[in-house]
């Protein structure tokens, strides 16, 4: 898919979010916001690193851009389809763009942001399937605990 500039660069930002938590130990999911072409936050899913289960990517990038009136012109970008908890608080929120790596690991919310207005783009980024797929195969359990799955 064709990125715009903004879109590249919030997207960029995202990805190396996720290195950067996949290098810490923690899951490779990372996520930024921009408005109007402008870096907000930047987060990272930090659920091993702080012992937060709500310290998903999406979930950290919020917590970074700290009180805002409005995220109306926002646009949230993921590595990663949104579970349900960050697809509610982007609804919260009214952030009305989301762009997304991939959704083949794991199918997140995509549908339920679109059923309430959101516009989702999906780049389908090789880079992140296979951060993702890595991480799956070499941390079943904790992908497991991540996405609420119990272990079989």
């Amino acid at each position: 898919m064709n990125l715009d500039q903004h879109d590249r660069a919030g997207y960029a930002i995202a990805l190396e979010q996720a290195r950067l938590g996949g290098g810490e130990g923690g899951v490779p999911i990372g996520s930024s916001i921009f408005e109007n072409g402008k870096l907000i936050s930047a987060g990272r899913n930090r659920r091993v690193q702080r012992g937060d289960p709500t310290a998903h990517g999406e979930m950290d990038a919020l917590r970074n851009a700290g009180r805002r009136t409005s995220y109306a012109g926002a646009t949230l970008y993921s590595t990663l389809a949104p579970c349900a908890m960050c697809a509610g608080s982007i609804i919260l929120f009214g952030i009305r763009r989301v762009v997304v790596g991939e959704n083949k690991n794991f199918a997140g919310e995509l549908e339920l942001l679109r059923s309430r207005g959101v516009e989702v783009v999906v780049v389908d980024d090789q880079q992140a399937t296979g951060l993702m797929e890595r991480f799956i195969t070499e941390n079943r359990s904790l992908w497991n605990e991540d996405i609420g799955v119990e272990e079989s």
